[in-house]
């Protein structure tokens, strides 16, 4: 029989076992269709084939935060205190200032879960409107110092020289005052019955912390690659630091500052609880918890109570702030 005829090699076709690629010296190889089939490109825009997209450092992070149990608990505990910290109505219906003195330090009732305190003020009431205060102290206190800290770090750490060595003494002085003592001085001398004196004093000896995390968060961002061929193309030192520092140096400000959120509220009951904190008339777990303190054998419901729910917040804040951190930084995965 006659054999087949052959058609002549041409090394710029793909045979029917294998294909060509180029290699880049002005020559060819001959490849298998598995390898063949990895050096196709991407599909290129408007063909109609689906492209997956990189995500970012942020939508990552929501990612591994939505798959993280730590976060789902804390985050829905901590959106639950500040709802019922904006309409306590909508689990207590009475009033946190009416008090009986028949009832004085009796146990829990019907109506009234967690009894009553020396004033014959009802616990429960007083727990939840309590949330208002320290959560607004924490809230308030956690954003004031993150913007305070975050400007004055990031400038500092981007421009350097006199103004960062600056910023480097005076973090030096506010770290040295502690803070317990320096609460008992100037709220002794601020007084007042709302919580801005508070919040003023925790911003006062928080700002120094975010500052230095900012600061060293920027030094390092402005050292890649990206940041020196900005400059080299002629961007300015606003546009750098806004668009191409800043955004890539936030998240450790985030991380610490969400951790130090329950660390304020925390500090807010310890400063109410010895006298120079918040007063009355205003609700607070610190003003309750020192009520409580001297009847804690009498009945330690009235101690209880609030003691446990301020607990409970700094922990939640605590949590979120540690699953943050998990999910922003790549080195903990």
């Amino acid at each position: 029989m006659p054999e087949p005829e052959r058609q002549p090699y041409d090394p710029l076709k793909p045979g029917e076992n294998g294909a060509i690629a180029p290699t880049g010296q002005g020559g060819a190889m001959d490849l298998a269709l598995e390898e063949a089939e990895s050096l196709e490109q991407p599909p290129a825009p408007g063909s109609g084939v689906p492209r997956e997209r990189a995500r970012s450092l942020w939508s990552d992070a929501w990612h591994q935060l939505r798959r993280n149990p730590v976060f789902l608990v804390s985050a829905l505990l901590i959106v639950f205190l500040v709802l019922i910290s904006v309409w306590p109505q909508l689990i207590a219906s009475g009033d946190p200032l009416h008090c009986e003195l028949s009832k004085s330090q009796q146990g829990p009732a019907p109506g009234h879960p967690f009894g009553y305190d020396t004033q014959g003020c009802d616990v429960y009431t007083r727990t939840v409107y309590g949330a208002r205060a320290s959560i607004t102290v924490g809230i308030c206190a956690t954003l004031g110092a993150a913007l305070l800290g975050s400007a004055l770090g990031g400038l500092a750490g981007f421009f350097g020289g006199w103004s960062d060595a600056l910023l480097s003494r005076v973090a030096d002085i506010f770290f040295g005052i502690p803070v317990v003592l320096g609460g008992l001085v100037f709220l002794s001398v601020v007084t007042g019955t709302t919580v801005w004196p508070v919040v003023g004093f925790i911003v006062l000896l928080g700002w120094p912390q975010l500052a230095r995390i900012a600061r060293g968060s920027v030094i390092t961002a402005k050292q890649n690659d990206y940041v020196q061929a900005a400059r080299a193309l002629g961007a300015g030192n606003a546009r750098m630091l806004l668009r191409h520092v800043a955004p890539n140096a936030v998240a450790p400000v985030i991380v610490v500052a969400t951790i130090a959120l329950g660390t304020y509220i925390a500090l807010e009951a310890t400063l109410s609880f010895l006298g120079v904190g918040l007063r009355p008339p205003t609700v607070s777990w610190g003003i309750d918890i020192s009520n409580a303190a001297p009847q804690i054998r009498n009945a330690p419901h009235m101690l209880l109570w609030p003691a446990g729910a301020l607990s409970l917040t700094v922990l939640a804040f605590i949590m979120l702030g540690d699953a943050v951190r998990d999910a922003l930084d790549p080195k903990l995965r």
